[in-house]
């Protein structure tokens, strides 16, 4: 799609997240599929630009383009010395964070409790669209701070009126957190009335789910998060089955196995072997969830200090595997408990 004057290799865009859109996980879902990965937030704080996380977050050495990154504050100068900052540092596009549910971010105003300012939010749009004025600013909100203050078109028109280019919307309030079912029906109204991108986010976890989202909103693009960790080739199986009709052939175990010791991989090279290991552990344990093995295997490599000790151990639980069956056993989603603990491990990243 052509998309702020890029030319993508497809609509499904990977969703900002805490301790998980690294760069090693951005490039990957790049390989697999998705057009577009925007980084996770990098704090306006200046104060802490040197910090080795915000120096990581900040590190797209190598990154296909376009380099997308979010920044996160609640202070319309600072917010525009952070554009400026990750600008001149590489950024192609600059998302602004309207729509982080967690406790820390919205306790000082930032993330989705903006979303109760809309004046607030005019002048941080503004004073980022005027600082980088050649570069696109996109804006990711949810639909409102609870059920009784839903304002995602409002806080739309006063997006276009600022110079946004491009809208994503999670189709829940921030009380909602994660809980109970995306408001695609609201998307689809932000849709009709915007003059601007939309992009539709919120339980895109399969390509028949991606299909339905895009017929009921309209939306011009999908943005997936959660739905993707341990599972990177999910952008390529929806992409085959919105151009087919038809689904992508079942993955080897082979190949299950080899995309995550590349992953591995990066994440040692990206963060140092001990810090790679930990930030390690979660990729491991998303890969494997559901199969056979997989609870027990988990548990012991929790306790596995190092890079090789966990190479070693991602390749005995393969090979096991693969001398079982020879193709990815299908699996349920995540339980919605497994899925909240992702999200509080993420947010506390």
């Amino acid at each position: 799609m052509q998309f702020l004057g890029f030319s993508l290799p497809s609509n499904l865009f990977v969703a900002p997240m805490a301790g998980v859109t690294d760069r090693p996980f951005r490039q990957l879902c790049k390989t697999m599929g998705a057009g577009l990965a925007v980084s996770e937030m990098v704090t306006s704080n200046s104060l802490l630009y040197g910090s080795v996380k915000t120096r990581r977050r900040a590190n797209h050495d190598g990154e296909v383009a376009p380099i997308a990154v979010q920044i996160a504050g609640a202070d319309p100068a600072m917010m525009a010395d952070a554009a400026r900052y990750n600008v001149d540092r590489g950024a192609q596009i600059i998302d602004i964070n309207m729509g982080c549910p967690a406790k820390k971010i919205c306790n000082v105003m930032a993330g989705s409790a903006l979303l109760r300012d809309e004046p607030l939010v005019g002048r941080i749009l503004e004073a980022v669209v005027n600082a980088v004025p050649t570069t696109p600013v996109t804006l990711k909100i949810r639909t409102g701070w609870d059920k009784n203050s839903r304002n995602a078109g409002r806080i739309l028109s006063i997006a276009e009126a600022a110079g946004v280019r491009a809208l994503a919307l999670h189709g829940r309030t921030r009380a909602c957190g994660y809980s109970g079912q995306a408001e695609y029906e609201t998307i689809r109204a932000v849709k009709a009335a915007a003059c601007i991108p939309i992009i539709a986010n919120g339980d895109i976890d399969s390509p028949e789910k991606a299909r339905f989202v895009l017929a009921t909103t309209g939306a011009d693009a999908l943005m997936i998060g959660r739905a993707a960790q341990g599972r990177p080739w999910l952008f390529r199986e929806i992409a085959h089955f919105l151009r087919s009709g038809r689904h992508a052939p079942a993955l080897r175990i082979a190949e299950i196995h080899q995309i995550l010791l590349t992953h591995l991989e990066d994440l040692y090279s990206f963060y140092g072997c001990a810090t790679g290991v930990l930030m390690a552990r979660k990729h491991i344990s998303w890969y494997t969830r559901g199969l056979p093995g997989s609870a027990a295997f988990r548990r012991a490599m929790n306790r596995v200090p190092t890079a090789s000790g966990q190479r070693q151990a991602v390749n005995d639980f393969f090979f096991l595997l693969a001398g079982e069956t020879e193709y990815l056993p299908a699996s349920p989603q995540p339980s919605a408990s497994l899925a909240a603990a992702d999200d509080r491990q993420e947010l506390a990243a």
